[in-house]
């Protein structure tokens, strides 16, 4: 009998061969089909990412028009959904309700009509299309509101904003919502994506893929972290204790929220974007006291921890971004998952191509022969 060697987390176990992205650690590079994340962040918009993900090739003008009216028709959510989110309690997460939305919109419009291109795209296009306005209700009906109906002359991040906020977004701030929806849309076999394709690969429809997805990316190990790293700067306070703070942290073996990465052993290139967007929103908009603790943090680890690799990741300027343009702590990981759902909708796609279900074995560390004892002797 072949002993396997386990490894924990499956750490450095490959699970499946993707032509979606590209990471390497070492340099910091991130590429979606081989372009480079600084330039799609630059050049691209969210939803052509998103299509190029899914379909693996940019498009061209006619089909990006195309693509987005069908997201533009495909925005509203319907009333039985509406009605049933209000029933959600006004505590819960709302990575939670994210969840039980996104697995209820299946109810609707599942036929597991895998092998039908037709049924594929307009999966793609109603999950991208419903997801935020399914986030920016429960947050107005958390709050006793009705929801924002989507304005179909508005863009895909506006849109978004709009609902969130009952307002029209500066052009300026959509912009840069915009651009940190491309920075999420994907990122290798990160845990929920790994979800995403175990879930897929029994071939249930992907209103299931999704919301198993959304339900991993909740953890704070995973997309949980960046709300996690503002408690931290708001619990560090000031600059001056940015230094004491930290050697608590070791001395105590805490983690540090926002830094480090299984993979990027350097800063996270979307952490860098993230950090010129910021200071771009800071000075368009006015400061944030929180930016210069967050600058001086990095500035210490790096000091501490860089031989080892711990730089910031994704998470550590994200939640900074977020709350400059307006959104709630608690919604910075469902707008983490409105924009991973493109990459998972694209490992979906990639892997109904050549599906094998996954079924991973275990090194069985219990005992055998056992004898059973009756009830009426267990001490």
């Amino acid at each position: 009998m072949t002993v396997c060697e386990y490894k924990p987390g499956l750490e450095g176990i490959p699970a499946a061969q993707s032509s979606i992205s590209f990471v390497d650690g070492q340099q910091g590079i991130l590429e979606y089909r081989g372009i480079r994340i600084e330039e799609l962040a630059e050049k691209s918009t969210f939803l052509e990412t998103a299509y190029l993900l899914i379909w693996g090739a940019l498009p061209t003008q006619e089909e990006l028009a195309e693509f987005e009216t069908e997201i533009r028709y495909h925005r509203r959510i319907k009333y039985r959904i509406r009605d049933m989110m209000k029933c959600f309690p006004e505590t819960g997460h709302p990575m939670d309700a994210l969840q039980a939305s996104a697995a209820a919109l299946g109810l609707f419009y599942s036929r597991r009509a895998l092998d039908n291109p037709a049924y594929i795209r307009k999966a793609v296009v109603r999950l991208l299309a419903k997801i935020p306005t399914m986030v920016a209700a429960f947050q107005l009906m958390r709050k006793g509101n009705d929801p924002v109906q989507p304005r179909d002359d508005l863009g895909y991040a506006a849109n978004f904003l709009y609902m969130l906020n009952e307002r029209e977004p500066d052009p300026f701030a959509a912009k840069v919502f915009d651009a940190c929806l491309t920075l999420h849309a994907e990122q290798t076999m990160n845990a929920s994506t790994f979800s995403a394709r175990v879930t897929a690969s029994t071939l249930t429809d992907p209103y299931a893929v999704v919301a198993s997805a959304v339900g991993t990316l909740a953890g704070p190990l995973h997309g949980g972290a960046n709300e996690e790293v503002i408690e931290m700067l708001e619990e560090i306070g000031s600059v001056e204790n940015v230094r004491p703070y930290l050697e608590e942290l070791f001395r105590t073996k805490a983690k540090i929220m926002g830094f480090g990465h299984r993979v990027y052993k350097v800063k996270d290139p979307r952490a860098t974007i993230l950090q010129g967007l910021a200071e771009q929103l800071f000075a368009k908009y006015g400061d944030d006291q929180h930016y210069d603790i967050a600058v001086e943090l990095e500035k210490a680890i790096e000091e501490k921890l860089g031989h080892r690799g711990i730089y910031p990741n994704v998470d550590f300027y994200s939640g900074l971004v977020y709350r400059k343009l307006g959104i709630p702590t608690d919604l910075f990981t469902p707008i983490f998952a409105i924009a991973r759902v493109a990459g998972w909708l694209a490992h979906w796609k990639e892997q109904l191509g050549e599906n094998r279900i996954f079924r991973p074995t275990q090194i069985y560390t219990g005992d055998h022969q056992v004898d059973y004892i009756p009830i009426t002797e267990r001490g």
